[in-house]
């Protein structure tokens, strides 16, 4: 497997919401082994990715926001079923915006429905940065990147800021 490139914004595809996945097949487990190749290779080590941001329109995620690594849940059709009143904050970036992050508030423990590698529909609780990676990967699926969360004014600010580091590069 290999680490695949990245789409940057403004890509269209990255605001079309992903295709469910049918079933998990050799292809569909072999996507997310590439998942993980890329998101390891992220700089500073990404801790989630999902299938558009690598131009594969299904509704596919990886998530490690282990210590150790090597740990990744891989999703298919992830959904939150429920989330926690408790709110976390949490300076968020990506790969696909590159230069420029923002602190987003998300439910600190969610608990998320999906199909795992096996074909299985599953419910896992996440907590803390994986909670925070789970979501954001669900809403790259819904084709929304986490400054979409933003007022209108510092999601301005924000793109203009990454417009200048691209231009800049």
């Amino acid at each position: 497997m290999a680490a695949r490139p990245i789409l940057r914004w403004p890509d269209r595809r990255l605001s079309t919401p992903a295709a469910p996945v049918d079933a998990i097949t050799d292809e569909i487990r072999g996507i997310w082994d590439d998942m993980i190749d890329t998101m390891e290779a992220m700089p500073g080590q990404g801790v989630g990715l999902a299938a558009p941001q690598i131009g594969v329109m299904l509704r596919l995620a990886v998530v490690d926001a282990s210590d150790t690594r090597g740990q990744a849940v891989r999703m298919a059709n992830p959904e939150v079923i429920d989330a926690a009143p408790q709110m976390r904050a949490h300076d968020e970036a990506s790969p696909c915006l590159p230069g420029v992050s923002a602190t987003i508030e998300r439910p600190a423990t969610v608990r998320v429905s999906f199909v795992d590698p096996f074909g299985v529909r599953v419910a896992e609780t996440f907590k803390g940065l994986w909670a925070t990676s789970v979501q954001h990967q669900i809403d790259h699926l819904d084709g929304r990147l986490y400054f979409h969360r933003l007022s209108r004014l510092k999601r301005e600010r924000l793109l203009k800021r990454a417009g200048k580091l691209a231009g800049s590069g």
